[in-house]
């Protein structure tokens, strides 16, 4: 009995150690202050051009964003690309990217890496109240939190291929002329 209590932990670990290929990583020798060599970069798309898996590119994505004034019950649409900002008022909102699932993906999400900088009263400077991913479909998962300012995710504008054949709608058939 004690003998199969130490046999299972030890199959184990020789299991994973068969799974090591033995090969050790190649050290490069370089001076501390030298960088690494670079690695050839990737050709990126050229304008008007899908991305790898076909969607638009990211600087052609537009967002649309939701603002409210919660002491004012005032609400506005805010319409941003990857890499611009806005400000309105106090608030500074930064949009780093949009995405949305392809339309053959369950479930169908949509989200934006969107910061958000808000000049509080008798304040110089704006001050940092959010950085990071929301989600339209689920608002609750990632919240900016400040008494008086929301902001929320509406649409991210992506065309994928073969979209815009499924989406456009069938030609509707001609009314026959009344007898």
């Amino acid at each position: 009995m004690r003998l199969s209590r130490l046999a299972a932990p030890l199959a184990c670990a020789l299991v994973l150690a068969a799974c090591d290929n033995g090969a050790a990583p190649e050290a490069a020798d370089l001076p501390l202050d030298q960088a690494e060599p670079a690695a050839a970069p990737a050709a990126a798309p050229a304008p008007g051009e899908a991305d790898d898996d076909g969607a638009t590119p990211m600087d052609q994505r537009v967002a649309t964003l939701g603002l409210l004034n919660k002491r004012n019950n005032v609400s506005q649409d805010i319409t941003l690309k990857p890499g611009e900002t806005a400000e309105i008022g106090p608030v500074i909102i930064r949009l780093s990217a949009c995405e949305r699932t392809a339309p053959w993906e369950l479930p169908q999400e949509t989200g934006a890496f969107v910061q958000v900088d808000i000049r509080e009263r008798g304040q110089g400077q704006h001050a940092r109240v959010f950085s990071g991913w929301l989600f339209r479909e689920s608002p609750s998962l990632n919240v900016v939190e400040h008494p008086v300012y929301d902001v929320w995710v509406k649409d991210c504008t992506i065309r994928w291929p073969g979209e815009a054949a499924a989406a456009a709608p069938a030609p509707s058939p001609t009314p026959s002329p009344a007898p």
